[in-house]
């Protein structure tokens, strides 16, 4: 079994990235004969376009991942462009690709719809993505829900490929938690840099105590009963909870009593509580920038010489060697 996951570097890392993709994949580091996580900055290029931007959002990505408990000594932790073979197949495996699956994706449609400029490189986003994964033969690439279809499209591509040119490559399977549930952001709507409604895994403690405090909520007061399961408050609560102390929660919102003032400053500390130690350990990474960039040039290596077979393959099966 070799796994596969990444994250974009568009921004802060957030508490959505980190129980919806942090945390879960941090549950198969050293399983398998190799656990890959990537940090996607080409995939970035298509909403960051600052080149200040995008050198911090990467630099912070690895210093989060780290403080989070990824080791460096069982998983793989990498930047995509230092492995060039990345765009190189994906320029292959666009030739193969057909036009109608791409058009079908539902996230390209949805970041066209808030926003995000329609360019080639959105557009084609699931064919980088496909070549992101088959490069390593990955068997098990663990996603989100909405990501999902992107990895069946990896799929089909790699069935495309492998009908023109032979068995040449690996078809992943998509690994959908579906114990973990989407994370919503301060608006409601689910957390997302391309939305705006983050909460900070390690910003300053007066910016994250700003954003958990500017949670959109309705205009019950506090002695009414409310909702849980359409308060985004509660939502992002329970997920620091165990199933016990969830349940008995939601019921002392549903018994009324409990303001949404005193709800969200319950949020705060448990917040600071879960990433106190991880916020420590940042700090010191801070100071270890040589450590740092050795764990980005191993991972590189690591994840390159795989790429390398990879392509070796691709390449002589296409006709280029």
């Amino acid at each position: 079994m070799r796994i596969l996951s990444g994250i974009q570097p568009s921004g802060q890392l957030h508490l959505g990235n980190y129980f919806g993709s942090m945390k879960p994949n941090l549950e198969y580091v050293g399983k398998g004969d190799m656990s890959l996580y990537m940090i996607v900055d080409f995939h970035a290029l298509t909403t960051v376009q600052n080149p200040d931007e995008l050198r911090t959002f990467r630099n912070d990505a690895i210093l989060d991942l780290l403080a989070c408990g990824f080791d460096p000594d069982k998983a793989t932790l990498f930047f995509q462009s230092h492995v060039p073979e990345h765009t190189e197949l994906s320029w292959i495996l666009s030739t193969v690709t057909p036009m109608g699956l791409l058009e079908r994706a539902v996230s390209y449609k949805d970041k066209v719809q808030k926003g995000i400029a329609a360019s080639v490189g959105l557009f084609t986003y699931p064919v980088l993505m496909a070549a992101d994964i088959l490069l390593y033969d990955a068997t098990l690439v663990p996603v989100g829900r909405d990501q999902k279809q992107h990895v069946e499209m990896a799929r089909d591509i790699a069935v495309k490929f492998n009908n023109a040119f032979g068995e040449s490559l690996i078809l992943p399977e998509p690994k959908i938690r579906d114990e973990v549930a989407v994370i919503p952001g301060t608006d409601g709507q689910k957390m997302s840099k391309s939305y705006g409604n983050t909460i900070p895994l390690f910003g300053s403690e007066k910016v994250i105590q700003k954003a958990i405090m500017g949670i959109v909520t309705d205009s019950k007061g506090v002695a009414e009963p409310k909702d849980p399961e359409t308060c985004a408050v509660f939502q992002i609560h329970r997920s620091f909870l165990s199933k016990e102390d969830a349940s008995a929660l939601a019921d002392t919102y549903r018994a009324g009593g409990l303001g949404y003032g005193d709800a969200k400053k319950l949020l705060f500390t448990a917040y600071m509580d879960a990433f106190g130690p991880m916020r420590a350990k940042r700090e010191e990474l801070m100071k270890k920038s040589d450590y740092v960039q050795e764990v980005v040039q191993d991972g590189a290596k690591k994840a390159g010489k795989v790429a390398k077979a990879t392509m070796e393959r691709v390449r002589k099966a296409v006709g280029l060697i």
